[in-house]
């Protein structure tokens, strides 16, 4: 009976544990932690992904069962570390939010705003087709299993009852934005040189025939030629954004141990 009951104190504790950290960094990163994806879904996901990856996390946890004060402690950091994970991910997640403004503003559409569903926000237009279909490709390519086993590989990166470095957590958080914003201007690079060309011909333009409103009359052109531009280098956009983001959510994986099993 002793043994029954210590086998159900170590495994509830192994599963809330886990579900913490999990069920957190589920609710942030693309794809399952999405606005758009119903509540129950990320909650039967996040549930069910505890579940399976409980014994795995089992021996990694402190033994005894810690009780009072340690074990809400525990839990806080457990949800401390869960939300860093998530947001790490939602980071690299807006370069495409970035790319998008960018090229919105270099192709005349910078006015057009729509509701971004990756973001829950007010987006440009051409912001939320990548948004959209980023986590379509992020879906498509099993991105979202290197997440699910980073997840795993971070009980070794992160130990369950050590306190976080808060300092390397900030250093780290600041290189996953200021990568996200290069990586939002490299893919909409090709863009800044096609809206510059576009300006310096209408510049030309209105200097030879100043009383025409040649500003007036080349948007249309702007927009033709940005959306040309957006159709041929749309693929490579996104194979360029797929490999950056596994790069960037490396951190997860400790040295030798690889992307994925």
């Amino acid at each position: 009976m002793d043994t029954l009951q210590n086998f159900l104190t170590a495994g509830v504790f192994a599963f809330i544990l886990t579900f913490v950290r999990i069920g957190t960094a589920l609710t942030i990163m693309p794809g399952v932690g999405d606005s758009l994806t119903p509540q129950t879904v990320r909650l039967y996901i996040a549930l069910g992904l505890s579940l399976v990856l409980a014994p795995l996390v089992a021996p990694m946890l402190p033994s005894p069962v810690p009780g009072g004060m340690a074990l809400v402690v525990l839990i806080v950091m457990e949800f401390v570390i869960g939300l860093f994970i998530g947001t790490v991910a939602r980071v690299f997640m807006m370069a495409l939010d970035t790319a998008g403004m960018i090229i919105s503003m270099q192709s005349g559409l910078g006015n057009a705003q729509l509701l971004n569903p990756a973001f829950s926000t007010q987006g440009s237009l051409v912001g939320a087709f990548l948004s959209i279909t980023g986590v379509l490709v992020f879906m498509a390519t099993n991105m979202h299993y290197m997440l699910f086993f980073g997840l795993l590989e971070s009980y070794r990166q992160f130990p369950v009852g050590t306190i976080p470095e808060t300092g390397n957590m900030a250093e780290l958080m600041a290189q996953a934005v200021s990568a996200s914003f290069m990586i939002g201007v490299q893919i909409a690079a090709p863009f800044i040189v096609v809206g510059m060309l576009i300006y310096i011909g209408m510049g030309i333009l209105s200097r030879l025939m100043p009383q025409i409103q040649v500003f007036i009359l080349a948007v249309p052109v702007q927009i033709l030629i940005s959306l040309l531009a957006l159709a041929m280098v749309a693929s490579a956009i996104f194979l360029f954004w797929v490999g950056r983001f596994e790069e960037g959510m490396s951190f997860l994986f400790p040295q030798g141990s690889g992307a994925m099993p």
